[in-house]
């Protein structure tokens, strides 16, 4: 799960042997509204409140309320590239598995799992909500005035590596309809290829390796060089013009992340029926997901323990890939025929289900480090800055190095 999208939250008093409130602090629309409510009939005596904020300031302000020692939600989310610098201070979370979740490992992908787990192994500090399993999403109704093919297989045979899809790129700028692009904006392809790369910001061993892997500068160069051949929308993610430009159809593909086909629905509502899913190049790759964790500062962590233990279950992991396109981090369920089977009428009666699923096994985890999300936002900064005209690709890819050097001290 990776957005952004800001809400607002009620509150309710707590008062021992009476109501107990849980606070469970988001970045987005984790799918888990409808949950609350059924949580709560089973559980009597407990008030979930869900707190949403923009994605960076969630991380930033956590790691506020951790090294004050206030302020946290009784449960919080942390984002993939973000829960190795979490993990690297075990003992600011409840440690999982002090409660037997170990004894529930094999429910989850191996490498999610082992996300969160500390260096040495003796602490579990998040249970794996979704995994950002990755295709591409398209508008039909642009490819046919552009004169590509509409059917989802033949599209996905249209790209079966990057190079053809920037191929691909060409020959729809040649004849695009106008007003229009390719694709909406760098940082959001860049994601996409890096998340295949077996080794890409860090490497086994937690070094980091931006400035000296070969594969992170090309891919840079790759989506630069699409970038000034004027396939971009020249949008920034998580931004109000992003936003914009899914209503006002400013792009014909855009990586998706099983997660983001909400918020696709959610902001081109006029489009419905006229995007569809392809297979992404490559054929796999991941982008996002999420943890549920438990802050030791809070005044109910076992109450807490039980919830996050209940949403990770694969019930609602499943309830919340079905209501929300969360996809799930726990295997047994791509072989579900309510997830498999799934289909969404908004995509073309897409089979995301199947599709998402076949992406996950396919993924080959890539290493995390304790400031990879940081990383992620230098370079989406860096493309805003090529994108608007501020800088070349070859000082923004320096003022990139220099924004994560500054990061590390």
């Amino acid at each position: 799960m990776f957005t952004g999208v800001l809400i607002a939250s009620c509150s309710s008093g707590t008062t021992e042997g009476k109501e107990i409130k849980l606070t469970v602090g988001l970045f987005g629309d984790f799918g888990y509204r409808k949950l609350y409510a059924q949580y709560e009939k089973e559980h009597p005596g407990i008030h979930v409140v869900e707190r949403v904020t923009a994605f960076e300031d969630h991380h930033t302000s956590l790691a506020e309320h951790l090294a004050t020692g206030r302020g946290a939600s009784d449960v919080e989310a942390i984002e993939t590239g973000y829960i190795g610098r979490f993990k690297a201070n075990p003992g600011k979370f409840v440690n999982f598995l002090d409660y037997g979740v170990g004894a529930q490992r094999r429910r989850w992908l191996p490498w999610k799992w082992d996300q969160s787990l500390s260096t040495d192994g003796k602490s579990q500090i998040g249970l794996g909500t979704d995994v950002g399993g990755l295709a591409m999403c398209y508008r039909t109704d642009l490819f046919e005035k552009a004169g590509l093919p509409t059917d989802r297989d033949e599209v996905s045979a249209l790209w079966p590596d990057w190079n053809a899809y920037f191929k691909t790129g060409d020959r729809y700028t040649a004849d695009a309809p106008a007003g229009t692009r390719w694709f909406d904006g760098g940082a959001t392809v860049f994601n996409a290829i890096i998340g295949q790369a077996r080794t890409a910001y860090y490497d086994a061993d937690g070094t980091l390796v931006v400035k000296t892997n070969p594969v992170v500068r090309q891919d840079w160069n790759t989506v630069t060089n699409a970038i000034e051949k004027g396939q971009s929308a020249r949008l920034t993610p998580l931004t109000i013009d992003w936003n914009n430009g899914f209503a006002k159809s400013r792009f014909a593909t855009i990586p998706c992340p099983a997660w983001m086909t909400a918020f696709i629905q959610s902001q081109a509502k006029s489009s419905a029926g006229k995007w569809d899913v392809a297979t992404v190049p490559g054929s796999s790759g991941n982008w996002g997901g999420s943890f549920l964790t438990v802050p030791k500062q809070g005044h109910h962590t076992e109450e807490a323990v039980k919830l996050a233990r209940w949403l990770t279950a694969p019930e609602q992991q499943k309830a919340v890939f079905k209501e929300n396109g969360n996809l799930p981090s726990q295997p047994a369920l791509y072989k579900d025929p309510s997830v498999t089977g799934l289909v969404k009428p908004f995509f073309h009666n897409a089979p995301v289900g199947r599709i998402f699923a076949d992406s996950a096994r396919k993924l080959k985890p890539q290493p995390q480090g304790p400031k990879s999300g940081e990383i992620m936002v230098a370079f989406t900064n860096g493309f805003s800055r090529v994108e608007e005209g501020h800088e070349s690709p070859a000082a923004a890819w320096n003022s990139v190095l220099a924004d994560i050097e500054h990061g590390q001290r």
